[in-house]
C-alpha cells in the first residue's frame, strides 16, 4: 500500500491501462470518496475502500479479484458503475512508495 500523491496526475483514460502495468496502483476521488487501485502480487488486480482499513492495517476490498488489467477497469464495484464509467468524474494521484 503506497501514499497517496498530493499532486493531481494528469491522465488520460487510454494511459491509464499502461500506467497500472507499469506502476501497479493509483488513487481515485470520486464524489469525496478515496479509492485504491491496485495489483495483488502483479497477478489480480481490485478496488479497495481508503476509509475503510482491515485488521491488518490495509484498505478492504470493495471489488472482486480479477486477472487482467483490462477486465480490471470493466469491473463493477460502485453502485454498478466501473473504472471506466467513473473515470471522467474522477481525479487521480500517484501511489508512491
Amino acid at each position: 500500500m503506497g501514499v497517496k500523491s498530493s499532486e493531481v496526475l494528469e491522465i488520460s483514460y487510454d494511459e491509464l491501462q499502461p500506467y497500472l502495468h507499469a506502476n501497479h496502483a493509483i488513487y481515485m476521488d470520486i464524489d469525496g470518496q478515496c479509492y485504491y487501485l491496485t495489483d495483488v502480487n502483479d497477478r489480480y488486480w481490485r478496488v479497495q475502500d481508503c476509509s475503510q482499513k482491515n485488521d491488518k492495517g490495509h484498505y478492504v476490498d470493495v471489488s472482486e479479484l480479477v486477472p487482467t488489467i483490462a477486465e480490471f477497469l470493466e469491473l463493477p464495484f460502485l453502485e454498478g458503475k466501473s473504472v471506466r464509467d467513473l473515470f471522467e468524474n474522477a481525479t487521480f494521484y500517484a501511489s508512491e512508495k
